[in-house]
C-alpha cells in the first residue's frame, strides 16, 4: 500500500494504540461502549453450555477462543482500512460521512476489484449470523430465567418438534420487532441510535452480570490464586470498569448531539433508549418478584453445575 497504489498511504503508528492519546473521557467512553456492541454476540456460545459436550469446559474455551479470533480480525481489518483509506473527509477517506454508512461497500470495488462481490457475500453472511446469535441468545436466557422462575414457566418450554426454547424464541423475535418499529418512528436515523443506546445497555448488564459473578462465588473467591484471579479480581475490575463506562455514555447521551440528533422532549433519544429499556427490565423485574418471589429469595437457582444437578 505504500508503494502508491493506496488511496491515502498511512503507516501504521503505535501512538494508534494508546488510551491517553484520546482527548476526552467521555470520547474514550464512546468509543469503548461502541466496541462492546462491536463484540457483543459472542458470548452466545455461553447460553448455549446445556446443549454442548461437557458443559463445564466446552462453552468457556470457545468464548475465549471466539474474543481471540474476533479481536485479531477486527483489529486486523481496522488497520487495513486506516492504512489504505486514511482519515480524510474526501473521496475514499475513512472520514468522508458517505462512507461511513458503510466502509466496506466503499472500499470493495477499489480494492477488490472484480471480486467485490465476495465481499457482499461476507456482508450477507455476517448479517445472517448476527441475526442468529440475536436470537438464540436472549432465547436461551429467557428460557433459564423461565426455568429457575425468574420469568412466568412458559418461557422454561422447550419444543417438542424443534427441541428448543420455542416460546422464548417468539418472545425475543416480538419484543425485538417492537423496539425496532417504536425506534424507527422516533428517529430516522434508527440504525444509529439503536447502536449507540445497545452498546451502553450491554456495558449496564455485562457490568452487573461481572459483579453478581463476584457475590455469587465469594465463598470461593479465596480458596486459591486461580479463583481469586478468576472469580474475584477480574471480573471485580471489569464490571467496574463497565459500569464506568456505561454511567458516562449515559450522562454524554442525555445530549441529542451524541447521537443522531433526535431527541424527546430535548432529552437525547440515545439516552431515552439506553435507560427507558433497563427501566422496563426494572420495572419487570419487580413485577416478578412480586408473583414468584423464590427466585429472588435464593429458593430456585441452586449453587453448583450442570453435573451436579444430574447427579443429583
Amino acid at each position: 500500500m505504500g508503494n502508491g497504489t493506496a488511496f491515502d498511504s498511512s503507516a501504521i503508528s503505535a501512538e494508534w494504540f494508546n488510551p491517553f492519546a484520546v482527548d476526552s473521557f467521555s470520547t474514550f467512553a464512546a468509543g469503548v461502549s461502541l466496541s462492546i456492541f462491536i463484540y457483543w454476540g459472542w458470548d452466545v456460545t455461553l447460553t448455549m453450555n446445556e446443549e454442548t459436550k461437557d458443559p463445564e469446559k466446552t462453552p468457556g474455551r470457545a468464548a475465549a477462543a471466539t474474543i481471540f479470533v474476533i479481536v485479531v480480525l477486527y483489529m486486523l481489518m481496522a488497520l487495513a482500512v486506516l492504512s489504505y483509506a486514511g482519515i480524510g473527509t474526501e473521496g475514499l477517506g475513512a472520514g468522508n460521512p458517505e462512507n461511513q454508512e458503510s466502509i466496506f461497500a466503499a472500499l470493495a470495488g477499489p480494492v477488490m476489484g472484480p471480486f467485490a462481490i465476495l465481499m457482499s457475500l461476507a456482508v450477507l453472511s455476517s448479517s445472517a449470523a448476527s441475526l442468529q446469535s440475536t436470537f438464540v441468545s436472549p432465547a436461551r436466557t429467557m428460557l433459564a430465567m423461565g426455568h429457575y422462575r425468574a420469568l412466568p414457566a412458559s418461557y422454561g418450554r422447550i419444543s417438542p418438534r424443534f427441541r428448543s426454547p420455542g416460546y422464548a424464541t417468539v418472545a425475543a423475535a416480538i419484543a425485538s420487532g417492537a423496539f425496532y418499529t417504536v425506534t424507527r418512528v422516533l428517529s430516522e436515523n434508527a440504525l444509529w441510535d439503536t447502536i449507540t443506546a445497545l452498546g451502553m445497555m450491554i456495558c449496564f448488564y455485562y457490568g452487573v452480570t461481572a459483579l453478581a459473578c463476584v457475590w455469587y462465588f465469594r465463598a470461593e473467591a479465596f480458596a486459591g490464586a486461580r479463583n481469586f484471579f478468576f472469580s474475584f479480581l477480574s471480573p471485580l475490575l471489569g464490571g467496574i470498569i463497565l459500569l464506568v463506562m456505561f454511567f458516562q455514555t449515559a450522562k454524554d447521551s442525555l445530549d441529542p448531539a451524541y447521537g443522531s440528533g433526535s431527541s424527546v422532549g430535548g432529552v437525547g433519544l440515545v439516552f431515552i433508549l439506553g435507560c427507558g429499556v433497563i427501566l422496563l427490565g426494572a420495572v419487570l423485574m419487580f413485577v416478578m418478584y412480586k408473583r414468584h418471589p423464590g427466585f429472588f429469595r435464593g429458593e430456585t437457582l441452586r449453587r453448583g453445575t450442570a453435573a451436579d444437578d444430574v447427579h443429583a
